[in-house]
């Protein structure tokens, strides 16, 4: 698949079949994010692959999902859940934490470009209780959750005009539409 068509297809994925995800992806994940770019190759990621059902569930329960479709966009479990997760954490190992958030933004996005290929969803969370979470998988400085599982939903992407409403939503038939501002309005050639 050329990139111009990974990047159409890769959209943030709600809803999941119950179907488990393989390790063998799970790691191709972990990978992707592992290639991706970080400040001065300091590499201060770490990356838990939460994938065993019980933990998976309660490290689900205390997660957030899109707020502008909320509840009807609000996974249950047992019903459309992601079957993994992979929690991004911090080793800084002394270095310092200056374009932490860069780093963690290039490995989620390397990630979900590698689920999209895969034929599997994704959705980056930055909505969990930390704490919690932290507790579950016995990790600290947990940044980004990434909720993955093979896709229930196909949502679409629109372009629209810089001054249109840009919150996704749903349509009549429950399809998600992510409105995109249209690269006319939103670059300057010089």
């Amino acid at each position: 698949m050329d990139f111009k068509t990974l990047l159409e297809k890769r959209r943030t994925v709600r809803f999941f079949e119950e179907k488990s995800v393989p390790d063998e992806l799970l790691a191709q994940l972990v990978d992707a994010g592992r290639l991706a770019s970080c400040a001065c190759n300091w590499q201060r990621l770490r990356y838990r692959v939460i994938r065993t059902p019980e933990l998976v569930k309660a490290v689900f329960a205390h997660t957030g999902w899109g707020g502008s479709v909320t509840p009807r966009r609000t996974p249950q479990w047992g019903k459309n859940a992601p079957q993994a997760f992979i929690a991004l954490t911090v080793e800084l190992e002394g270095k310092p934490a200056a374009h932490l958030e860069a780093d963690a933004g290039a490995a989620v996005m390397s990630m979900e470009f590698a689920a999209a290929e895969l034929g599997l969803g994704s959705c980056w969370l930055g909505s969990f209780d930390k704490a919690e979470v932290a507790k579950i998988i016995g990790a600290e400085d947990i940044i980004y959750l990434l909720a993955v599982g093979y896709p229930a939903e196909a949502p679409v992407s629109e372009d629209v005009p810089l001054d249109a409403r840009r919150s996704y939503y749903l349509d009549d038939n429950d399809l998600l539409h992510v409105p995109k501002i249209s690269m006319a309005d939103i670059a300057v050639w010089q």
